[in-house]
């Protein structure tokens, strides 16, 4: 089995940033009830419903412009500022201390979500390796499965030791790498598939 480069940086780009939020997911609503100003689990409820509204609203016009373009730089720049956008809100959340920064972290949050889905599926559909798409989605599936499970239980007991400061810390940490990651497929993108094109130009090889 040999995976292309594009979707072995997207892959695991998806790990860290994937991982990143899960150090933190098993001990978030404990850190909204204890750490926030008035904390109560309905404000858990308004912080996550704050993240899907704000990516829904987003979601949409932003795909429908990205596919006006049919080169990749526009897909390319969009996945970049939405991971990073994505990547800071672990840090952001070491200078909570009210409810309304809660909302206005996970709209950011929701924002970010908004610009790097759409890109992040697009570019994977178009360089999935022929003749073994289930083996590429099962290796993204197993690979975020895997990050999320072990971020998870490393994130608990980070809490418990240090403090929801490293948490945050670390998490964001983790989440920063994989943004960077991505930088790794710049010329792939640029040079396979140019404005004005779907799909790679044929006879081009993956690197």
């Amino acid at each position: 089995m040999r995976i292309n480069r594009v979707i072995r940086t997207l892959v695991t780009s998806d790990f860290l940033l994937i991982s990143g939020f899960a150090v933190f997911g098993p001990v978030f609503a404990v850190f909204i009830t204890q750490k926030i100003e008035g904390g109560t689990l309905a404000i858990i409820g308004f912080t996550a419903a704050i993240f899907q509204i704000s990516k829904s609203a987003l979601q949409i016009p932003i795909a429908n412009y990205l596919d006006k373009n049919h080169g990749e730089k526009d897909d390319f720049y969009s996945l970049i500022i939405g991971s990073f956008l994505i990547a800071f809100v672990p840090f952001l959340y070491l200078f909570a201390s009210r409810p309304s920064h809660l909302y206005i972290i996970n709209a950011i949050y929701g924002i970010g979500a908004a610009f790097a889905i759409p890109p992040w599926n697009a570019i994977f559909t178009r360089h999935i390796d022929k003749m073994q798409e289930s083996t590429d989605w099962a290796v993204e599936s197993v690979s975020i499965g895997i990050g999320a499970a072990s971020a998870a239980a490393v994130g608990g007991i980070i809490a418990d030791k240090f403090g929801f400061q490293a948490v945050f810390f670390i998490a964001g940490i983790i989440a920063i790498l994989g943004a960077i990651s991505l930088t790794r497929i710049y010329s792939s993108l640029m040079e396979e598939v140019p404005r004005g094109q779907v799909l790679p130009e044929p006879g081009r090889k993956h690197n």
